[in-house]
């Protein structure tokens, strides 16, 4: 299933900033945590993550810091700020009202599926042509 770039770019934000909320990490483990959290239906790449971390550094939602591997290579963690933490309720907030709406509408969509009649297949139920 592929999901819409639309729906994968507003879960961003607070998908980040959830994940974060458990400790620091760099931005391969956030993809790995993120393909993991979707059963594998979400496959970040990293020119979608790292302009993501970016843009919540500057509204200081996220800090960074360089760190070394296990394997000596550097790389950047970053850790969510008490912005961010604050920033991530407000998302959950959102959220929760879009969900409740969907919610509502699905249930609509299904109620409405249920109640529409079935129609016979094509000659289903019918005495063959002459045999009156």
């Amino acid at each position: 299933m592929r999901i819409d770039k639309d729906l994968v770019a507003a879960s961003a934000t607070p998908l980040v900033l959830g994940i974060l909320v458990d400790g620091e990490s760099y931005g391969y483990a956030i993809l790995q945590r993120v393909n993991e959290l979707s059963g594998g239906r979400m496959q970040w790449t990293d020119g979608m993550l790292y302009p993501l971390l970016h843009r919540l550094e500057r509204l200081g939602h996220v800090s960074s810091s360089w760190g070394v591997s296990d394997v000596g290579r550097r790389r950047k963690h970053y850790a969510i700020t008490p912005a961010g933490r604050a920033a991530l309720a407000e998302r959950q907030e959102q959220w929760a009202v879009v969900s409740g709406a969907l919610t509502q509408v699905w249930q609509a969509v299904r109620d409405a599926e249920v109640r529409l009649p079935v129609l016979p297949e094509a000659g289903a139920g019918r005495p063959a042509e002459g045999a009156l």
